[in-house]
């Protein structure tokens, strides 16, 4: 009998899954699971699978902003990989990475289209795939700017502010999580989101130690997280320790949204 919380035999889709934080869920899901299906850019997710040995994982590439063609990608998947017991989809798009007094309402529109509107069509395809079968877990990912806003005494020049079009985005991740799962909650697939909070990748701590001097302050636990600590969090959500929470979003910001 499996245990309550195992993942033993369940196949799990990670997109983003050879990044910082996808790197990390890859390498436990691989441990763990049947098998793992990690999308990145080309090369990338191959080079996770190569240098950390993994051998339940299969390396692809996919262009996760094609909201046209995902119905048709997701079919080929299917048939080729089957079903995904669950998925954590951490691709994101790329902001403008402006100040918000200089950001045109176009370059504030594209944070919009590639980040949303390609998300509900893959989550909506995948989600009436199992309504069939009649379980699934899919975890979205979401950010502490979806819930506040950044604090721009910790941004120096000529380092700007988080932008607004991420946060906002973000936000909106976040709300679409919540009427994908009431929708399909009756069919017995569960969408929850998780919000993370400080998380800078390596070259962004090496980059700027002032910035992560702030971030420390900022959090209650006086620290940024490190990506391994991603991993409990998502993995709980995928299994069926979770098998009663949908519609949450579950935050992992060292106390960031606490005060």
């Amino acid at each position: 009998m499996k245990s309550w919380h195992s993942l033993e035999g369940k196949t799990i889709w990670v997109t983003g899954g050879a990044g910082y934080l996808g790197s990390a869920i890859t390498r436990e899901l691989d441990a763990h699971c049947a098998k793992v299906i990690c999308f990145d850019l080309p090369g990338r997710a191959e080079a996770l699978v190569r240098e950390q040995k993994l051998t339940r994982t299969v390396p692809l590439a996919l262009d996760f902003y094609d909201a046209a063609g995902l119905p048709a990608a997701i079919d080929t998947l299917v048939a080729t990989h089957g079903l995904p017991d669950g998925v954590v989809h951490l691709v994101t798009a790329s902001s403008s990475g402006k100040r918000l007094e200089v950001l045109t309402a176009d370059e504030f529109q594209r944070t919009f289209d590639l980040a949303l509107t390609p998300t509900f069509v893959f989550c909506r395809a995948l989600a009436e795939k199992m309504k069939i079968r009649g379980s699934g877990s899919i975890v979205l990912y979401s950010s502490m700017y979806g819930i506040v806003s950044p604090d721009p005494r910790i941004y120096h020049d000529p380092m700007a502010p988080n932008p607004i079009d991420y946060g906002a985005s973000k936000a909106a991740v976040l709300q679409m999580s919540r009427y994908l799962a009431v929708h399909y909650g009756p069919a017995g697939i569960r969408f929850n989101c998780i919000s993370p909070g400080p998380f800078p990748n390596p070259a962004v701590q090496k980059a700027h130690p002032g910035l992560i001097q702030d971030l420390d302050r900022k959090t209650a636990l006086n620290r940024i997280g490190h990506n391994q600590e991603i991993v409990g969090p998502t993995l709980f959500l995928l299994t069926d320790s979770a098998s009663y929470v949908t519609g949450h979003n579950l935050v992992v910001d060292g106390g960031w949204t606490s005060w």
